[in-house]
């Protein structure tokens, strides 16, 4: 999961950095042949391009060490952490659940991945099975029990 993450921000820095070193100076070089600077939209939206793509790869970048620090074997196999496929069941609906705790950046939810950043992927970080949690939400309170954690 996290060398998917790696690869991932790997692309779109070097898409990033592309279009940062040759794209935009290509496109400011065209605009500044057009003459007048002061009224020049194409010159003017060349620079707001490379603000944003700057930005952008600082974000990136600092993402990508982030990620590089985390690690899934970290977390005892007997705990939730990143990775980890968790069944909960809703105390007071006695639904079950299953969860796969990842990163956002790589969240879907027809797949039950819940983000280690959400309110319930905090609530569920660190807990063992048979743990209960009290999850405050704005539509509602949810008590959970852990009753399975395995391996994602």
């Amino acid at each position: 999961m996290i060398r998917e993450l790696r690869q991932k921000l790997g692309a779109e820095i070097e898409q990033l950095s592309h279009e940062l070193n040759v794209i935009i100076p290509q496109a400011i070089s065209q605009a500044v042949e057009l003459g007048d600077l002061r009224e020049n939209s194409e010159y003017k939206a060349a620079l707001e391009r490379q603000q944003f793509v700057m930005a952008r790869l600082g974000q990136l970048h600092q993402r990508l060490a982030q990620v590089s620090q985390l690690s899934i074997t970290d977390t005892p196999s007997d705990m939730v952490g990143l990775g980890s496929r968790v069944g909960v069941l809703d105390l007071d609906t006695q639904e079950r659940e299953h969860f796969m705790v990842v990163l956002a950046e790589l969240m879907d939810l027809e797949a039950g991945h819940i983000s280690l950043a959400s309110p319930l992927g905090r609530a569920l970080k660190g807990r063992r099975v048979g743990e209960e949690i009290e999850l405050r939400l704005p539509r509602g309170q949810r008590r959970l029990r852990v009753l399975e954690i395995g391996p994602g």
